[in-house]
C-alpha cells in the first residue's frame, strides 16, 4: 500500500496509540471529580497541557483542548465575533480557507456581520497589502490559513501579523492544521491571537485539537455548562485523546527535525516527475509551499476517474480537501487562482508524511504513468 492522503489524515503513531488505551483502561474517572482518582486524571491533563505548551513555546493558560482543526477554527471565529461584536461586525478571511472558516464566515453574515473574502495570485497566496487595504474601522478579526491544504501554498503569516500588530483591536486568527510540523511557526513572535492544531494530522487521534488563545484575550464560548477548560469548551475532556495529543505532537516535532530534508526531496521528485508527464499541470508553487503536498491535474482526465484506477493497486490519494472531496465540485482554491474549471476538475492532491519514502514516489510514478496510457487506450476504444 502507498498512501499519499496525509493531508486529509495520518496512521496514528504506535506509542500515540498505545497511550491512548492506557489512559482509557487505567486513568478514566472524570477530571472534574473531586476525589483523588479524579485528581490524578486531572493532573495528566495539566501535564499534557503543559508538554503542548512547551513543544509550542505558549504559556500552558493559552492552550485548551478541543476535538479537533473544525471545531477550533469555529471557537476562534465566533467566539471573537460574539466577544468583540461591540467593536464592529467585520472580518477579513481569504477564498482559499478550510471550509470551516470559509462557512463558519457565511454563518456570521446571516448574523449581520459582513465579511471580505480576499483574492489570492496565481500561486494561492494572499498578499499582506490586500489584508491592510481591506482593514475597515469595524473591523475586529482576521483569519488566514498558514499552509492552504488543497495545494500546500504557505501564506505570508508573519507579514500579516507585522501589519495587524499596528492595529491592537483586530484579532489575528491562524488555522495552522497543515502547517503543524511541516513549516516552521512562532505564535509568540508573529503577532498570533489565535491558533488551530488537529491531532489527527500529525499521527494522533481524530477526535482531539487545540485551540492557541493569546493570553489576555477573551472569547464567547460556543457550548455552555461545566466550565471546563477555562470555560471556553465546556464538557467532560476527552483524558486518553488529550495526553495522547501531547505524544504525538511531542514525537511529530522530534520527526520533523530529522526528517524535513527528506519529505522536502521527496516533494522535489513528485513535482519533477510529474511535470515531465505529457498535459500535466503541477499547481503546487515552487516558491512559498509546504514540503508534503503536491497537487496536479491531468487534463484529459476527471481526478475521481484516476484515484479509482489507482485505487486499484492499493495506492491512495485525494482530490480537495477531505471534508469536500465528495461534493463533485472543482476546487475553489484552483478556480481562485485563475484555474480553468476543467483543468480544476482533474486536479489530484498528493500529501506526504515523515513515514513515506522515496521508494514509494518511485513506484507512484511508474503507476501513474501505466494508468494514464491504459486510460488513454480505453478512452480511444471508446470513441
Amino acid at each position: 500500500m502507498i498512501y499519499f492522503d496525509n493531508s486529509a489524515t495520518t496512521k496514528p503513531y504506535k506509542e500515540v496509540l498505545d497511550t491512548f488505551i492506557k489512559v482509557n483502561e487505567s486513568f478514566y474517572a472524570n477530571p472534574s471529580s473531586i476525589h483523588s482518582f479524579g485528581g490524578q486524571v486531572e493532573k495528566l491533563v495539566q501535564q499534557s497541557r503543559q508538554q503542548v505548551a512547551s513543544l509550542l513555546k505558549i504559556k500552558p493558560k493559552e492552550v485548551y483542548f478541543t476535538s479537533g482543526g473544525t471545531e477550533s477554527n469555529n471557537i476562534a471565529i465566533k467566539g471573537a465575533a460574539m466577544q468583540y461584536g461591540h467593536r464592529g461586525k467585520h472580518i477579513i478571511t481569504t477564498k482559499v480557507e478550510h471550509p470551516s472558516v470559509i462557512n463558519t464566515c457565511k454563518q456570521l453574515e446571516s448574523l449581520g456581520y459582513s465579511v471580505t473574502y480576499l483574492d489570492v495570485d496565481s500561486s494561492g497566496r494572499v498578499q499582506p497589502c490586500d489584508v491592510k487595504g481591506a482593514i475597515q474601522k469595524d473591523t475586529i478579526l482576521v483569519s488566514v490559513m498558514h499552509v492552504n491544504n488543497e495545494i500546500g501554498t504557505i501564506q505570508p503569516i508573519e507579514e500579516i501579523g507585522s501589519i495587524l500588530n499596528q492595529y491592537p483591536k483586530i484579532l489575528f486568527h491562524v488555522d495552522a492544521v497543515q502547517a503543524c510540523g511541516k513549516v516552521p511557526m512562532a505564535l509568540s513572535n508573529d503577532h498570533i491571537d489565535l491558533c488551530s492544531i488537529s491531532a489527527h494530522k500529525i499521527h494522533g487521534i481524530k477526535g482531539t485539537g487545540i485551540l492557541f488563545v493569546r493570553d489576555g484575550l477573551e472569547l464567547s464560548p460556543l457550548f455552555t455548562g461545566g466550565e471546563q477548560e477555562g470555560n471556553l469548551r465546556s464538557g467532560t475532556e476527552n483524558t486518553g485523546g488529550i495526553v495522547s495529543f501531547a505524544k504525538a505532537l511531542r514525537i511529530h516535532s522530534e520527526e520533523s527535525l530529522h526528517q524535513l530534508s527528506a519529505l522536502k526531496e521527496i516533494q522535489q521528485f513528485l513535482r519533477e516527475e510529474l511535470m515531465k508527464i505529457e498535459n500535466v499541470t503541477v499547481h503546487t508553487p515552487f516558491d512559498h509551499s509546504a514540503p508534503h503536498i503536491v497537487n496536479f491535474s491531468i487534463e484529459q482526465f476527471k481526478a475521481e476517474v484516476l484515484i479509482h484506477a489507482l485505487d486499484r493497486h492499493h495506492v491512495y490519494v485525494s482530490t480537495t480537501s477531505a471534508c469536500s472531496s465528495k461534493q463533485s465540485k472543482p476546487s475553489r482554491t484552483l478556480l481562485s487562482m485563475g484555474v480553468s474549471e476543467k483543468i480544476a476538475n482533474s486536479s489530484i492532491r498528493i500529501s506526504l508524511s515523515f513515514q513515506n519514502t522515496m521508494n514509494e514516489a518511485e513506484e507512484f510514478i511508474d503507476l501513474l504513468k501505466k494508468e494514464i496510457i491504459q486510460l488513454q487506450k480505453t478512452m480511444r476504444r471508446s470513441r
